[in-house]
């Protein structure tokens, strides 16, 4: 029976049928049930922090597990707590820490954490058009596009939706009436649109000035992936809340919230929790990847190869390919006269896997550990890849 068959009498519908089954990965590569192999170029959407496999959270978890697997919210337990403070440190700044599953799990707390600094009198949220911050209820209702919001509508309110990077229009929706601005500092599933420069600190500055909390969903950028920690804390932006995921526990199901100032004391007993989150075998993990990007200069390397890649893209000169945007190793291949759908296709068949995140763009967010060489082998097949998605 083919995988297609399996896979439709199997699960609900919500996701596209899958063209490949992946079977295990080794550093960057990954290998499916038929023995094919593929550079991953897209890390599970980000999450593969260390790639596949990496010694460092294999031995962290398989040790945990081992020795406590859970203990709910209702005890302590260590691997939870040195994350908690890992956390705050890499910070720098007064802060503390809500353990959960997800990035959606991460901006529904935070939404929580906007209505109780609003009392009941501020309402108001202000997110961006094309936006992603999860697909639950509140993070959905914060999601900048309209056809994932519609078909479960109403959601939770009032949210004014503003254009990406505009400060005039972000002037014009904050209003003593607003309890928190949603912004991510690269919009990741919208395409990979960096913030422009100045945006950010032009949101801090009027959320100052109306009483509002700045929350940045770092899901997708924060924990190396741009080459700094927090790509908002890099731009000189201290929110009062930060959003984490993916790459946090390289693989493993886990997310934070950062809460900054006096946002940190804004939670009760009671007014929110998790019986998975601050899972000790997911903080183990986490604790791996913080530990390993720290002891090997990791962020560092994001940062030149992240560059390389982009230029290595542009240095093509290729008539289909219009640019290259992003930071680090979140990046998008800008598409001229190809559908991104067909280009994905052709890779795959190529062997590498990476993601038409729009229409007319791929999106390239790779294992951390990514090297220039792995880089050489994508971009010298680039142009075959290409021309088999014309034809």
């Amino acid at each position: 029976m083919s995988l297609a068959t399996r896979w439709n009498a199997a699960f609900m519908s919500n996701y596209a049928t899958p063209a490949i089954e992946l079977d295990h990965g080794d550093g960057v590569w990954v290998f499916d049930t038929e023995g094919n192999r593929y550079l991953d170029l897209l890390g599970g959407i980000a999450v593969s922090t260390l790639g596949h496999g990496h010694p460092a959270v294999v031995q962290a978890v398989s040790r945990q597990v081992a020795k406590l697997a859970h203990t709910s919210n209702l005890y302590a337990n260590e691997p939870a707590l040195a994350l908690a403070e890992k956390l705050q440190s890499l910070t720098g700044q007064p802060c503390k820490i809500f353990l959960c599953n997800d990035g959606a799990t991460a901006n529904e707390a935070a939404f929580k954490l906007a209505r109780k600094h609003g009392a009941g009198q501020r309402t108001g949220l202000v997110a961006a058009r094309g936006s992603f911050h999860g697909r639950t209820a509140a993070a959905l209702a914060l999601t900048g596009q309209p056809s994932k919001r519609a078909p479960f509508e109403p959601l939770p309110g009032d949210v004014t939706f503003v254009t990406f990077g505009e400060v005039d229009a972000l002037k014009t929706a904050i209003t003593p009436s607003t309890s928190a601005v949603f912004l991510e500092p690269i919009q990741g599933e919208g395409g990979v649109h960096p913030a422009p420069q100045g945006y950010l600190k032009a949101a801090r500055e009027l959320c100052d000035a109306q009483g509002a909390l700045l929350v940045i969903d770092e899901v997708q950028t924060g924990m190396g992936r741009t080459g700094d920690w927090f790509a908002c804390l890099a731009a000189g932006v201290v929110p009062d809340v930060i959003t984490l995921a993916k790459g946090l526990g390289a693989g493993l199901p886990i997310g934070a919230v950062i809460a900054f100032g006096r946002t940190a004391d804004l939670f009760e007993p009671g007014d929110h929790g998790s019986t998975f989150g601050g899972n000790p075998i997911s903080c183990a993990a986490a604790l791996a990847v913080i530990e390993t990007i720290e002891g090997t200069d990791l962020l560092a390397q994001v940062a030149q190869v992240g560059q390389y890649l982009s230029e290595s893209i542009m240095g093509l000169g290729h008539k289909n390919i219009a640019g290259v945007r992003g930071l680090g190793l979140l990046q998008a291949i800008e598409l001229v006269g190809l559908p991104s759908a067909a280009v994905e296709a052709s890779a795959r068949s190529h062997g590498f896997l990476l993601n038409a995140v729009t229409p007319d763009a791929i999106r390239l967010a790779p294992p951390l550990i990514i090297t220039k060489l792995d880089i050489d082998q994508f971009v010298a097949a680039l142009p075959s890849i290409l021309q088999e998605a014309i034809a």
